[in-house]
């Protein structure tokens, strides 16, 4: 098994240090308190400022911790809220929906799933916490794409491959798939990510009204849709749900 890489352990730990402490520490403060060379220590304070998870004072030339980490760190805590607001709310979906509940995030050019609520029935399902889901075809990815303008860029510029018959890839296309999901607050995935599952996700907003997730129903498009078309009333639940969670969030009423 491979070992740490040294210059990241160093800038770990030139981390930790200013996190602690005076808070402000000059160039031989970090130098002497790691058992480092000062050249190795500028070197890796240098780095860490360009990345900006270091700032140096100007006038006094000693470094502290930059705003990078503590964007970082509230994107985390971010997460970390909306999947604990959300964690009775889409319970209660899955038990009254009787299907798979999934909670969203975007992550990259994907959606990120951080909490998943199994199918309430005996059969063998596998937990998909830390999955990504497309961002062009799922039903979680087309209603970030719809409401986050971060989103619609990055699913806009990306490129979109077909991952069955019925996927969306398009320009204009998914422009008025969008537009439908903004008119409507909710979309829909009828078997354009997988053969046979359908999907039901709307959007959750904080309390600047920002979207930061969404929730979504996933089962077998026999239980999700009747005679072609989504069940209304899963639609009702999956909306109720988002709106649960936002309010919780501090969004007030949508």
């Amino acid at each position: 098994m491979p070992g740490p890489i040294q210059s990241l352990a160093r800038a770990a730990a030139i981390l930790r240090l200013l996190a602690g402490g005076e808070r402000r520490l000059g160039l031989s403060d970090v130098a002497s308190s790691l058992g480092l060379a000062k050249g190795t220590a500028h070197g890796i304070l240098r780095t860490l400022q360009q990345e900006g998870f270091v700032e140096q004072d100007p006038v006094s030339g000693r470094y502290q911790l930059g705003a990078e980490l503590l964007r970082l760190g509230n994107s985390y805590l971010d997460v970390h809220e909306l999947r604990a607001r959300a964690l009775v709310w889409t319970d209660d979906l899955a038990r009254s929906s009787g299907e798979a509940v999934y909670l969203g995030v975007l992550h990259q050019q994907g959606v990120l799933i951080v909490h998943h609520v199994f199918r309430p029935d005996d059969s063998r399902q596998v937990l998909e916490v830390g999955a990504m889901h497309p961002l062009h075809s799922s039903a979680l990815g087309k209603v970030l794409s719809a409401f986050d303008p971060v989103a619609h860029s990055e699913v806009t510029e990306m490129t979109r491959e077909p991952l069955t018959a019925r996927t969306v890839t398009e320009d204009a296309a998914l422009e008025g798939v969008l537009d439908l999901t903004r008119a409507r607050g909710w979309a829909a995935d009828l078997e354009e990510t997988w053969d046979g599952v359908a999907s039901i996700a709307a959007p959750v907003h904080d309390r600047h009204r920002m979207p930061v997730g969404a929730v979504a129903v996933t089962g077998a498009v026999e239980r999700v849709c009747v005679d072609g078309e989504i069940r209304p009333q899963l639609v009702a639940a999956v909306r109720d749900c988002a709106r649960a969670v936002s309010r919780d969030l501090g969004a007030g009423r949508f």
